[in-house]
């Protein structure tokens, strides 16, 4: 298959547009040239685009021994937050896998129910009723705190875990302006810029490294995600070094609240924009919120909720594409890829292909209803698909939901804005998310 493709003048000329939203771009060049695209990057190199699900599964599923994750990930963004989970490939990955993997078992977040459960609780009280205001900054601080308690069951009494949410947040500014402007990563390293970053999470390293050795000296325990990463053994015994703890506490922080708040935060508006869903969505909590119940009875109580949060991620997938590179030559189809190849999946544009979905652009909780909701498994990858799925799925639906009936329980949620804006950076982030929560 001769591989259509989008020239480094094309994208020069659009280099403004992509930088502050690379969507509609990406989605004029589907809809031209199809399912399969390549973009060149200049310098001699291209990357190729996909929305074809089938051959994002190949490469995430039926043969992801054959692909890896690209430099983007294992060098572009592990400079920043280390060699974890997130940014890591082949037997480091599987071993780290491995070693964390039963952290977020189901039996494990109930233990971690309680601290999740009255941190909501805690960060919901500040929202004012009959009031106008942007939901993401708060469903951002909540996400943040629930993955700072349930990590460190910390109580921060200074301005530690808003110095750490500040610093990661500066760092995904910082690797944006580098994925989206390559071409001017010279200028980046020139000007200070990365060096500026570094130095920021080089302090984010030293923070952590402090909670984590005051850790280690302590008796007490706590029942929290890093009392079981410090006590998870490798198979010849040994545990994880500070460093490695670290890189993967600060991939925690970086895909544990910030994929869940902007979910949170378009699920709210959709909500708001559908009000008879809301509405079953109230009739729901009025079972599941009825009594103290385990997250677990919560979480089964909860299945309205989860298709409504199932069905945002959907529509608004907080992590919107993935990358792969070919470890060696393969092909899907008529495709033929050559070993080296970069290959850019967007979620974003499959989660809303006619040939997958009925209505696509409809906001409809019902299609994830048990019954029809085996259709969808090979086009719907909220959470990656295959080996690398995100460790911590569970744990971000039992929050979501738990945030979702929290708050539907209280308030009817209201809002004027007529479209929902997106701003996507290394996760989809909304814009302007404006809501008026109305107490019941």
């Amino acid at each position: 298959m001769n591989i259509p493709k989008v020239s480094f003048l094309e994208v020069l000329k659009n280099a403004k547009k992509i930088l502050a939203n690379p969507l509609p771009f990406h989605h004029k060049n589907f809809e031209k040239y199809g399912d399969v695209f390549k973009v060149s990057l200049g310098f001699g190199k291209s990357v190729i685009f996909t929305r074809d699900a089938g051959f994002a599964k190949h490469m995430l599923q039926d043969q992801h021994r054959k692909y890896g994750k690209s430099p983007l990930q294992t060098k572009d963004l592990a400079k920043y937050i280390g060699n974890g989970l997130l940014t890591s490939n082949g037997e480091h990955w599987l071993k780290q896998r491995r070693l964390i993997q039963p952290a977020f078992y189901k039996k494990k977040l109930d233990i971690l129910s309680r601290t999740i459960k009255e941190t909501i609780r805690e960060e919901l009280v500040k929202i004012e009723s009959d009031t106008t205001l942007d939901v993401y900054p708060i469903m951002n601080d909540l996400a943040f705190k629930v993955v700072a308690k349930s990590l460190f069951s910390y109580t921060d009494t200074g301005n530690t875990m808003s110095r750490l949410q500040y610093i990661t947040e500066e760092a995904q500014k910082a690797l944006i302006r580098e994925i989206r402007q390559p071409y001017k990563l010279w200028w980046f390293y020139l000007s200070g810029e990365i060096r500026k970053t570094l130095l920021l999470t080089n302090e984010a390293r030293d923070i952590l490294n402090t909670i984590i050795e005051q850790r280690r000296v302590s008796q007490e325990a706590y029942d929290d995600l890093l009392d079981m990463l410090l006590t998870s053994k490798y198979e010849d015994g040994s545990t994880m070094t500070n460093d490695q703890l670290i890189d993967e506490i600060l991939i925690l922080f970086i895909a544990g609240h910030e994929t869940t708040s902007n979910a949170l935060s378009f699920s709210l508006m959709l909500l708001a924009k559908h009000p008879e869903v809301q509405e079953q969505v109230y009739a729901e909590t009025l079972d599941s919120l009825s009594e103290e119940v385990s997250i677990m009875k919560q979480f089964e109580k909860s299945q309205y909720t989860k298709q409504c949060l199932e069905e945002t991620m959907r529509l608004y997938p907080p992590a919107y594409f993935s990358d792969r590179i070919a470890l060696e030559n393969d092909e899907f189809g008529a495709i033929k890829l050559s070993k080296g190849e970069s290959v850019l999946i967007s979620f974003f544009e499959i989660h809303r292909h006619q040939d997958f979905w009925e209505d696509p652009e409809k906001f409809n909780p019902s299609r994830f209803d048990p019954e029809h909701k085996k259709e969808y498994t090979t086009c719907y990858f909220p959470f990656g698909a295959g080996p690398r799925m995100c460790v911590g799925s569970n744990f971000a639906m039992y929050e979501m939901i738990m945030v979702i009936s929290e708050l539907v329980n209280s308030y009817r949620i209201t809002t004027s804005s007529v479209d929902i804006k997106v701003k996507p950076l290394i996760t989809l982030q909304p814009v302007e998310a404006v809501l008026k929560f109305v107490r019941r």
